[in-house]
């Protein structure tokens, strides 16, 4: 190493705000930078002191987790987040109900530069239901696809459409659809819950979870028909045990297989991906002996190269769960591992596949862990850091745009 780049690492050493230096000026023997990532928390702001949305940076070479935000964006119950590189957008769902402050479910949209990562805001739109507690985009950037919840009983739950220009601004819904509920679950299946929607790797496919229907629906999408993009597919829904409530679903790298929780029942079902619609081929149960008080599987998300799975299991739990997947796309238990915390919401893997950061929502905090890309388990706990009710975590990675 250069003589005055030596001495000004040593100087950084014995300075204060180490931290924060070493961040910024992290470099290898050979003199080569060391990775930085930007990534993005949502939160709720209706639990807690969080303030809204969180730009931060992420050290891929150590794994650590800058503790100052590079920036603070101030909205209500940004409690979803969904990035549109392509356009430098992001949206966030704004899960809003009668309880909170701000009692109107909405979607926010911002502008993202392409060199800083600094986000503006851009517009904002209601959604017609209460809670909206994901978003999607359709493949061609012309609609949000957004899952309202609606836990009361009354309205409940609906998928609502909105039209995005080409300047990224937000048009009233138009389009909204609801479910029957199953009623399976006294308390919880009183009407329709909506609580995911993800459009199929081809984009002509939406599959919406309805945790209170027991039940993924199946919608064609046309474009063409601009005020109704949205029609039932045949078959329209893919039916799920009772009393199961479907979460969030997921396709694998190659789309050949999807991945669905049940949270309610506290599974995880794998289906394959055939002509547009899904067969079920698995069951795993998180729970042992079948004793789902304790458990709640949420996120699910496969690892970049399609060999593994991993699951939050939350309740009493508090885990994840790790998957290999194996020929044929079949399911086989390979790990669990402790979040260190409560209610692991959501996780990502960073782009290095090094690490996984955790957003412990109950316990306001993120933990980073070791991931193994080979072997996909997950290792020792590199860094956990207080943040008020986290509940998204989305890396900002442009390989391969």
């Amino acid at each position: 190493m250069a003589g005055p780049l030596r001495g000004l690492l040593f100087h950084l050493l014995h300075h204060r705000r180490l931290g924060l230096a070493v961040a910024f000026l992290a470099f290898s023997t050979s003199g080569v930078a060391a990775p930085m990532y930007q990534l993005l928390i949502g939160s709720y702001t209706s639990e807690g002191g969080s303030e809204g949305i969180y730009r931060m940076q992420f050290d891929a070479e150590r794994g650590y987790l800058e503790p100052q935000p590079l920036q603070v964006v101030r909205t209500h119950n940004p409690s979803w987040l969904t990035l549109d590189l392509n356009r430098n957008r992001l949206y966030a769902a704004n899960e809003n109900g009668p309880s909170h402050p701000d009692p109107v479910g909405r979607v926010s949209a911002f502008t993202m530069a392409p060199a800083s990562g600094q986000l503006s805001p851009l517009a904002q739109q209601i959604t017609l239901g209460d809670e909206p507690t994901h978003l999607s985009q359709s493949r061609d950037g012309r609609y949000l696809f957004v899952s309202n919840y609606g836990s009361a009983p009354n309205p409940g739950g609906s998928l609502a459409v909105i039209p995005t220009a080409e300047d990224g601004t937000l048009s009233p819904v138009t389009q909204l659809a609801t479910h029957k509920a199953s009623e399976q679950h006294p308390q919880r299946q009183k009407s329709a819950h909506v609580h995911s929607a993800v459009m199929s790797p081809n984009g002509k496919r939406l599959f919406v979870s309805d945790l209170g229907a027991d039940k993924i629906f199946v919608y064609r999408y046309d474009p063409a028909s601009a005020e109704r993009p949205l029609s039932p597919a045949e078959p329209p829904f893919i039916q799920l045990p009772d009393g199961s409530g479907p979460r969030h679903l997921v396709f694998s790298p190659d789309g050949s297989q999807a991945y669905a929780t049940l949270e309610l029942s506290a599974q995880v079902a794998r289906f394959d991906h055939v002509d547009g619609s899904l067969v079920q081929r698995q069951l795993v149960d998180l729970a042992e002996n079948g004793k789902v008080d304790g458990h709640s599987p949420g996120a699910i998300h496969p690892s970049p190269d399609g060999r593994f799975l991993y699951v939050s299991d939350r309740a009493e739990a508090n885990r994840i769960m790790v998957y290999a997947i194996e020929e044929a796309g079949s399911l086989r238990e390979i790990q669990q591992r402790a979040s260190e915390g409560r209610e692991p919401r959501e996780f990502a893997i960073d782009p290095s596949g090094r690490f996984m950061l955790i957003a412990n929502q109950k316990s306001d905090q993120l933990v980073v862990l070791q991931r193994d890309p080979d072997s996909g388990l997950l290792g020792d706990t590199v860094q956990i850091l207080p943040m008020s009710r986290p509940s998204d975590v989305k890396f900002i990675d442009r390989t391969g745009l």
